[in-house]
């Protein structure tokens, strides 16, 4: 037995030398994602760093794949944008009163991870289709990229003031509203006297519609339609400054790859872009201020609890603990191929479902298993558990010593950092793929990029699984009534026992073979049955000895056919009859009230006996 099966959580010291190497390289490269992520989410640096923490402790202490490193990802951070956008315009675009519904999305979700894990469901992911996976990662490429413009650039649409102004009108009419709307609560709104309404509209101030106007703003310019909605405006107020940080820090991502993969090329850049920007005391955008000291658990996700304020994300919750066991565990896959190892999916998702309900405890945004951080640790020497256990405690100790030299780093150099991720992240195989694959697929692929880029992500997903399923459905069912013709038994070709039936039975016989199940996706060929019998034939024998399954479509299509043959005065034989549909048959009662248990026969050749006792004696 081997030490770490000896070992209640999987690791042990023998390895330490290489866990602590693969955990620390793992972790400086985790770390300008962490940020850049963070950002993007909409929650600020921390948010990102705190999930970064969190989420490589917890999730490699109690996951099922040793080498893996999990952290905030582009999948994850694209679908937590949605929440934090939604639920802050909700709140008036007040992030501190948000903030306490958007971590309980969060931890919902990982609630929800631990419970798919309890549950079994890590060997079902498999079976989600390609080209949904393949259109939502293209989607989420496009979105990081394209949003990214904006901040590379030096735009920020709410500081636009000729841009925020057209948003005035409307910032008064939403204050008034919401006015209105707390008056109808109060209980105090009457139709006769408004004049608590109007001193209330006199106190408005013009901060207060500046604020609102602002919002509005971000809200319109958010999203790939937004920001190509803007672009025009951001192109003629172009920061020239921060453009050349961006820019710089993606020639160095790229560029530094040619010379050597043993640094990451990321962090190169952050350091050398951030060192120039703050040497040369450059007048740059720095990004917003990462807290000092030890994470604190946000209190106000208990206290301030309210289901209401969620209920709306439940589904996005749901997306996001799916997304994050799909992220995770085509990561442990790769592990498994790089060390010779087999990982536990449904420990992985518990795993993962722990550290994104510690993480967002702490105000941390949702991770999954990263594979290109897994990768890095796994060829540093990573061999356990401990690998990425380190790589968080690296990241604490970074918070806590370099937090406020962090906070200076420049935030067009994480635009920079994001664009490259977004270019990434993106399914070039599938998309180079589009000319060769099945038109159905393609459609699918293309469906989910283009409703993820530019609607919603959650429902883009939804609507591309629910297409890709009834394809899939027509498709089986196709097949099935390829293989399962209704036609009589001289048109059918003839099974190897039917060889030597009578020729004279033809006329009075009519044979239906039933080649795989019979479901709702293949009941309409065989509501055909009836109408194709020859009025000449008395007795139809149905050989079900090749349908191993019939759901309750099929059942009740089958029992609508047999009740017309019943009441027209002819027999029904089963022939071959197997167990699963047995049973159901015989829960509505087709056998015994239409089909009586002396017309069904084992084999062939009991029912060419009963052929021969009944046919034969007819006129």
């Amino acid at each position: 037995m081997s030490d770490t099966k000896n070992n209640r959580f999987g690791f042990n010291f023998k390895h330490f030398k290489g866990d602590l190497f693969g955990g620390i390289t793992a972790g400086i490269v985790a770390l300008p994602l962490a940020l850049a992520f963070g950002v993007s989410s909409g929650l600020g640096p921390s948010a990102g760093l705190y999930g970064a923490i969190f989420v490589s402790f917890f999730a490699a202490l109690f996951g099922g794949t040793n080498t893996q490193i999990s952290g905030p990802t582009a999948p994850m951070t694209a679908v937590s944008m949605v929440v934090v956008a939604g639920i802050i315009a909700t709140f008036d675009g007040d992030v501190t009163k948000a903030l306490p519904a958007i971590l309980t999305v969060f931890l919902l979700a990982g609630l929800m991870q631990i419970g798919l894990g309890f549950i079994g469901l890590g060997k079902y992911i498999k079976y989600i289709p390609y080209p949904v996976v393949s259109g939502f990662m293209t989607a989420i490429g496009v979105i990081i990229l394209v949003t990214q413009i904006l901040p590379s650039v030096g735009y920020y649409p709410k500081e636009d003031v000729e841009f925020v102004k057209q948003f005035k009108p409307k910032a008064e009419e939403v204050i008034l509203d919401n006015i209105l709307k707390d008056e109808a609560g109060e209980g105090i709104l009457v139709l006769e006297d408004f004049k608590q309404t109007i001193t209330r509209a006199e106190s408005i101030t013009q901060n207060q519609i500046l604020k609102e106007s602002q919002t509005l703003a971000s809200k319109d310019a958010s999203g790939v339609l937004g920001a190509f909605k803007v672009l025009p405006r951001a192109i003629r107020n172009t920061n020239w400054l921060e453009f050349l940080l961006a820019i710089g820090t993606i020639i160095i991502i790229y560029g530094f790859k040619r010379i050597t993969k043993k640094v990451p090329s990321t962090l190169v850049a952050l350091l050398v872009m951030s060192g120039v920007a703050i040497g040369f005391k450059l007048n740059y955008r720095p990004i917003e201020e990462i807290p000092s000291g030890l994470p604190i658990p946000n209190l106000g996700i208990f206290t301030d609890f309210s289901f209401s304020s969620i209920t709306p994300f439940i589904f996005t919750a749901l997306t996001l603990a799916l997304l994050g066991a799909i992220d995770s565990l085509l990561t442990s896959v790769v592990a498994d191929n790089m060390t010779k190892t087999k990982h536990k999916p449904n420990k992985e998702l518990i795993g993962q479902g722990i550290g994104n309900t510690i993480g967002a405890m702490f105000g941390g945004i949702p991770g999954a298993g990263a594979t290109i951080r897994t990768v890095v640790n796994i060829n540093a020497g990573g061999k356990t558990k401990l690998s990425g256990m380190i790589a968080g405690i690296l990241l604490l100790v970074i918070l806590l010593a370099l937090g406020p030299i962090a906070s200076q780093i420049p935030a067009a150099v994480l635009a920079g950092i994001l664009i490259t991720v977004g270019i990434g992240v993106m399914d070039y195989k599938g998309l180079k793929a589009i000319p060769y694959m099945p038109k159905p697929e393609v459609i699918i692929m293309l469906i989910v990029l283009i409703l993820s880029s530019v609607w919603n992500l959650v429902y883009a997903v939804g609507i591309g699984l629910v297409i890709a399923s009834l394809m899939f459905m027509k498709k089986m069912g196709d097949l099935t009534a390829e293989r399962s013709d209704v036609k009589s038994l001289i048109k059918e070709k003839a099974w190897a026992d039917e060889k030597n039936f009578l020729t004279e039975f033809a006329k009075k016989v009519f044979i239906k073979h039933i080649k795989g199940p019979l479901f709702f996706g293949s009941t309409s060929d065989f509501q055909q049955l009836a109408k194709q019998i020859p009025e000449e034939a008395s007795t139809i024998i149905i050989r079900m000895g090749r349908m191993q399954y019939i759901d309750q479509s099929g059942l009740y299509a089958m029992e609508d056919v047999l009740v017309d043959l019943v009441k027209n005065g002819k027999k029904v034989l089963f022939v071959n009859l197997i167990k699963q549909p047995k049973y159901m048959l015989e829960r509505i009662d087709i056998i015994p009230d239409l089909v009586p248990k002396e017309q069904i026969f084992d084999n062939f050749d009991d029912c060419l006996v009963w052929l021969k006792n009944n046919i034969e004696n007819e006129k």
